[in-house]
């Protein structure tokens, strides 16, 4: 498939995207004063890591200020400043103020240093040099690495409104994923036939191997519903989250999920989240054919290496049992310390 081409079907219920490419076909203005591209255009890091967003001046006019200015997704309300320099003294604001601070490599350097990153911290920031006359920016994206899982109320399929599905994502260690977040996971291998929410207030589902259940015979890409009604429209979600600073095991059964809760305890830790199991399979390689209880009442377990008594299923991913009834003695702990 040619992910360079723009294909959009659309029916009254959803369209389909193998990508998004919008060329910039308006001539930009060349910049005076700012450095153009800034060195690189995107920085990656992990969660917890630190980030360096450059942003270099190829000289200075007489009076200027620098201000940092985070673009939120949705850009919906006022924009997030999160530093404001005049070459000798800054400040910073908002909550993104305390952890970032100004590189100061050299004279004409007004690159910003973001550190701890949470993983909302990802997204568009904008260095504009103001001076009154000349004002000119450059725009940096900040991405966090990291995966999406799918992610379902224990009440069943298509149960979370659009606020409902974002505290669920959060609730286990995530956030609801961006568009670019959901289609690198699609090029990675995420293939999943139930819609969900997208932070942007879109629903959409990845399709990799097309079937007459998931959308018909279309070629593979990414379904869309377009936005919806975030307070009457019904969704799964599709959740981001990255690396942890601790660790999952398991602790062995069988276990009700109140004794797992207990297991977990006396081992110095507790039930992991949804995003921490999918967080070690992915970056820790964590393989265990061992249904096991989590914090959220689901049983799940990891595998990276597909076999004939692991469910069976020839992709490696997390396996789901769905929300027993707590009360089933049947299954282990994954506990996160």
């Amino acid at each position: 498939m040619n992910c360079a081409a723009i294909l959009i079907l659309t029916t009254s219920c959803f369209s389909w995207t193998s990508a998004i490419y919008l060329p910039n076909r308006q001539a930009t203005k060349k910049l005076k004063y700012l450095l153009e591209p800034p060195v690189y255009a995107e920085v990656t890091s992990p969660r917890g890591g630190n980030a360096t967003l450059p942003c270099v001046l190829r000289f200075k006019p007489s009076h200027y200020k620098v201000k940092w200015t985070k673009l939120e997704p949705l850009r919906h309300g006022s924009e997030n400043i999160v530093m404001i320099t005049n070459g000798s003294a800054h400040k910073p604001y908002g909550l993104l103020g305390p952890r970032a601070s100004l590189r100061k490599a050299h004279v004409m350097d007004a690159s910003l240093r973001l550190s701890n990153l949470e993983l909302e911290d990802g997204g568009r920031y904008r260095c504009e040099l103001i001076n009154g006359i000349e004002d000119e920016s450059v725009i940096i994206t900040l991405g966090i690495e990291g995966m999406v899982f799918p992610y379902q109320s224990k009440k069943g399929r298509y149960k979370f409104t659009y606020q409902e599905a974002k505290e669920a994502c959060v609730e286990q260690d995530g956030t609801l994923a961006t568009f670019k977040q959901l289609y690198k996971a699609w090029t990675e291998g995420l293939d999943w036939c139930n819609a969900g929410w997208l932070i942007d207030g879109t629903v959409h589902y990845p399709i990799l191997h097309p079937r007459a259940e998931c959308g018909g015979g279309l070629q593979p890409g990414i379904r869309s519903y377009g936005p919806r009604d975030r307070i009457r429209d019904h969704f799964d979600a599709f959740c981001f989250t990255s690396r942890t600073t601790g660790f999952v095991f398991f602790v062995g059964g069988p276990l009700t999920f109140g004794e797992a809760v207990h297991a977990c305890r006396g081992e110095g830790g507790e039930l992991a989240l949804v995003g921490q199991l999918y967080s070690a399979w992915r970056f820790l390689s964590y393989d265990r054919c061992n249904g096991g209880w989590l914090k959220d009442g689901s049983v799940r377990f990891p595998i990276t290496t597909p076999r004939e008594r692991c469910g069976g299923i020839p992709e490696a991913g997390v396996r789901t049992f769905g929300y027993p009834s707590k009360t089933l003695r049947l299954y282990g702990a994954y506990c996160y310390r």
